[in-house]
Order: structure tokens, then C-alpha cells, then sequence
């Protein structure tokens, strides 16, 4: 089993995010987002990136999803994560346990993925951002990124 982005892994980093917004809840998209950003932060002004780009475009960020919500199944039976009910949907956070469990992890990784976590949910409340605004951005510039490297139409490269 490849332990990059299996939900073991995916887990740890929701649980790092939700550890560094500790006890304030985030809803899924906005795990997310902040995964992305905290994996990306380079890209955004931030400190370097853990992972390098990726030519995947909008598709990541819908896997992303998808791992996400594997990681959170995990959080959730081991205890370490909660579930709550909120006007706009399902909350999570990170339980009693979380904050003590991610204190217990000494691995170089997740030192940066806490750095780069408490940078994301910063920025993310400094600038009050529209997190669902924030992602559009992200996959209309893959897109543009995608479009600029496709030949014009009517050349002929067949």
C-alpha cells in the first residue's frame, strides 16, 4: 500500500488543519481548500511548498475531495475528529484528543504541515476569504493554464 495520499496520510493533515482552527469547526470544502493551500503554499505567497505542482488541474482538487473525506472516516473512528450538524451542513473538528495526538507526531513532515497549517487558517482569517470563491480561482486558472498550451484552432498538428 502507498502511504502518499492514502487516507492515513490524508487524515493527519485534516487532522492538522483542524487542530491548528481548534475548537472553531471547518466543513469540507473548506479542508479542502486548506489542503490545497497548505500543500501549495508557495504558490500562494507563502512558505515553500511540501508538494511540487502537479500538471493534474481541476481533477486534483475533486480527488482531493475524495481523500479528504476517506482521511475524515479515519479521524472519525479513532476519535481524534467530531462530527456536528450546522446551518450549512456538516462540521467537523478536531476532538479533546486531536490537538494532544498531532503534539505526539514528531516526524519533520508534520512539523511543516503544522507551520504551513497555522499559515493557511491564518491568511484564510486575515482576509476573510471566501473559501468557495478562493477554489473557482484555483480551477479557472488551471484552466487558462491548460488552454494556453493547446494549439490555436485550425492549426494543423494532427
Amino acid at each position: 500500500m502507498n502511504p502518499l495520499n492514502s487516507p492515513l496520510e490524508v487524515g493527519v493533515r485534516a487532522l492538522v488543519l483542524l487542530t491548528a482552527q481548534f475548537p472553531e469547526p471547518l466543513d469540507l470544502a473548506e479542508l479542502v481548500y486548506l489542503d490545497h493551500v497548505m500543500l501549495h503554499s508557495g504558490e500562494l505567497n507563502g512558505p515553500p511548498s511540501l508538494h511540487p505542482t502537479l500538471p493534474a488541474g481541476p481533477g486534483e482538487l475533486a480527488m482531493r475531495r475524495h481523500l479528504i473525506e476517506q482521511g475524515l472516516r479515519v479521524l472519525l473512528r479513532a476519535g481524534l475528529a467530531d462530527i456536528e450538524v450546522g446551518e450549512d451542513g456538516l462540521l467537523y473538528r478536531a476532538s479533546e484528543e486531536g490537538p494532544g495526538f498531532v503534539d505526539l507526531l514528531e516526524a519533520p513532515y508534520v512539523a511543516a504541515l503544522r507551520d504551513r497549517a497555522a499559515w493557511a487558517i491564518a491568511a484564510q482569517s486575515s482576509t476573510e476569504l471566501d473559501v468557495r470563491a478562493a477554489t473557482r480561482a484555483i480551477t479557472d486558472r488551471w484552466a487558462r493554464d491548460f488552454d494556453s498550451q493547446l494549439p490555436p484552432s485550425g492549426s494543423d498538428h494532427a
